[in-house]
């Protein structure tokens, strides 16, 4: 059964302000986002007992592939509306915040209306509405993590059931999703969205070995899972000096395995850097 969501009392629907149009469904459009109803004085109720449907059209009118059109969406509604934690939604798309090169048109009018509105913070929203989402502001870069020795493979978390972390050929889908923290972790994978759930998986240094271990029991248990790294530099462990490096091994299927060795000068790099590396 799905919910259905009622949504009352925002000035920014009594305006019809909402009201957007674009070239696919306008709930991808951002339009009906619940945090923008929230914001702006409104609320959002979850009618559990409720019974919708959608029907899928046998021929769509429209491109077939809407992630263009999500994509362009979700940004403007993280520039319009999310003030300092637009970077999630960026960190989301694997998007550099700065020349994304991604033309999300004019939203001065869309600014103007959340002003005029006096509508609250984004901020605002994530203390008052919903504390259980999970916040990752301490992240400092992001993207597909590269060695130079062999640029077309990929960091990636490999099977969900082995925790081994793998090199694998690039394409930039949720496996190989990393992100670099203020405080020096590697999270590899897909995030946990609300502090209820804590999988998030961390890069550590397990006897000498690259494994994929849950950030608060690794953190718990005192394991090695702080990296000193550098973009365009190693990667090297805290605690036990060794490095993440490539091995060639020909009985792997693209010819290299993951190891913890004596640092040898391969480098690293990342798709985007946030904000200034740790040093």
């Amino acid at each position: 059964m799905i919910s259905q969501f009622h949504m009352k009392g925002s000035t920014l629907f009594k305006s019809r302000a909402w009201r957007l149009y674009w070239p696919c469904w306008v709930v991808k459009s951002g339009s009906c986002c619940p945090n923008k109803v929230w914001q702006c004085g409104g609320s959002v109720e979850v009618l559990p007992c409720s019974r919708i449907a959608h029907i899928e059209r046998a021929h769509k009118p429209y491109t077939e592939d809407l992630t263009t059109h999500v994509r362009r969406n979700a940004l403007r509604v993280a520039e319009v509306w999310m003030d300092e934690f637009k970077s999630h939604v960026y960190m989301a798309w694997n998007i550099p915040q700065e020349d994304s090169g991604i033309d999300i048109g004019d939203i001065s009018e869309r600014k103007a209306l959340r002003k005029k509105l006096q509508c609250k913070t984004f901020r605002w929203y994530l203390v008052s509405v919903y504390p259980e989402m999970r916040m990752y502001s301490d992240t400092v870069a992001y993207g597909v993590l590269q060695n130079s020795l062999k640029s077309d493979l990929c960091l990636d978390q490999g099977p969900d059931t082995e925790n081994i972390p793998i090199m694998y050929i690039c394409h930039g889908m949720t496996p190989q999703n990393v992100y670099y923290t203020g405080s020096q972790q590697f999270h590899v994978g897909v995030l946990s969205p609300t502090i209820d759930d804590d999988d998030n998986r961390c890069l550590v240094d397990v006897n000498s070995r690259p494994r994929l271990i849950e950030c608060s029991y690794a953190k718990a248990k005192r394991m090695k899972l702080y990296w000193q790294f550098t973009q365009g530099g190693s990667i090297q462990n805290r605690k036990s000096k060794r490095c993440l490096e490539l091995q060639e091994n020909s009985d792997n299927e693209f010819g290299f395995q993951l190891v913890l060795q004596k640092c040898s000068g391969q480098r690293w790099s990342i798709t985007n850097i946030l904000k200034s590396l740790p040093p």
